[in-house]
């Protein structure tokens, strides 16, 4: 997505997210000039079900925004393979 990203992450029970992200996209904002959305939106993901509807819809976003066809065609999504972390499809 152009001003926004949706990802599943995991943080300690202990970390501000708010912080972590403002540093993150201030960062982000000043190395690679992306324009951020403001603020941030968190859901916690309580069981199995919840995280494959949260995957579901953060895989077919760019579908829905008409940005490519299909998932998979999304250049800028990241996975892991054999340990390692790719991007794109």
């Amino acid at each position: 997505m152009p001003d926004h990203f949706h990802a599943i992450l995991s943080f300690p029970r202990d970390a501000v997210m708010a912080d972590l992200f403002r540093h993150w996209k201030r960062y982000t904002a000043r190395q690679l000039g992306i324009v951020w959305q403001d603020g941030f939106f968190d859901h916690r993901l309580r069981n199995a079900h919840e995280e494959n509807t949260k995957h579901h819809y953060i895989r077919h976003n760019p579908v829905r925004k008409e940005l490519c066809t299909s998932p998979e065609d999304w250049p800028h999504q990241l996975r892991w393979s054999n340990g390692d972390l790719l991007i794109g499809g």
